[in-house]
């Protein structure tokens, strides 16, 4: 059995013994969707669920099984983005918030509170309150970050590095102008901010975990990292974090959000990489006591 804490913000389930100095985590695939958040949204319940990770908790729910923590959003990213700082606040949808120097994400509607999903459809029909919103980050974005931070902090204290494998899955439609016409498109996506936050021996690594299971592997683009990877990544203090996003297609339904007839042989192969990527994180010598 693992260790297992829940609250309104996450779930953490930690291994029996901590044997590796990697750290999974998923932001964007909570799903726990509040009524409250259900009344004030003018989406229906399919239409808002569309800029979810679907699933990706469950999918690299092996993980403590090989010694790493994982550490998993219960809130939606609609209701709130782990992947944001909490001062990007859009003052489209936060009533009382002076517009910022120009921000990319905020400018899309992708904020801290978002204001749109997939395919830019609006969330709300007005504005929130800025209390709302700050009631927002004190119970969700706050504790997710602050356990983050502690299991980033643990492992550099107890193996001399600390390894983020930031969780994320990504829409199909998204890859259509990755590479050249015609070149196949890449199956996983790692971000590490064009190497701001993470060694390359380090991606270079989880690169190699994902293409000796048959998957074509890119870089950065279209997705190089967000927040997370931007602030939890610093390799000269070997604090490293990769942003791992996966196309939906291979094994869910975008449509109907719900797993395809590949989804068990998927998670099954994804398994077998999740035991690799926690191998970064073990010194030689416990590599070998493993084997």
């Amino acid at each position: 059995m693992t260790d297992h804490s829940e609250n309104l913000s996450y779930v953490l389930r930690r291994p029996e013994q901590r044997s590796t100095s990697v750290v999974f985590a998923s932001p964007h695939s909570g799903r726990n969707y509040a009524e409250g958040f259900l009344r004030q949204a003018i989406l229906n319940e399919r239409e808002i669920r569309s800029s979810e990770d679907a699933f990706v908790d469950d999918l690299f729910e092996a993980a403590p099984q090989h010694g790493a923590p994982l550490l998993m959003a219960q809130a939606p990213r609609a209701f709130l983005d782990l992947n944001r700082g909490p001062d990007e606040m859009d003052s489209a949808v936060v009533a009382g918030i002076r517009r910022v120097a120009h921000n990319p994400r905020i400018a899309s509607g992708l904020g801290v509170i978002p204001r749109v999903v997939s395919n830019g459809r609006a969330i709300y029909s007005g504005k929130l309150t800025l209390q709302e919103a700050h009631s927002r980050i004190m119970q969700v974005w706050r504790p997710y970050h602050d356990t983050l931070q502690s299991l980033m902090d643990e492992a550099h204290e107890d193996f001399g590095e600390a390894i983020l494998i930031d969780c994320h899955s990504m829409p199909h439609e998204a890859l259509e102008n990755v590479g050249p016409p015609g070149a196949a498109r890449p199956d996983v996506v790692l971000g590490d901010r064009f190497g701001a936050s993470a060694a390359s021996s380090v991606v270079e690594k989880v690169e190699a975990a994902f293409a000796s299971a048959g998957f074509k592997v890119a870089r950065n683009m279209p997705f190089a990292g967000a927040y997370i990877c931007q602030h939890y990544g610093r390799p000269s203090r070997r604090h490293h974090a990769v942003q791992v996003e996966i196309d939906r297609s291979i094994y869910m339904n975008e449509k109907t959000i719900r797993p395809n007839a590949n989804y068990a042989a998927f998670k099954d192969v994804l398994g077998g990489i999740i035991s690799e990527l926690s191998d970064i994180g073990r010194g030689e010598d416990m590599r070998v006591a493993a084997e």
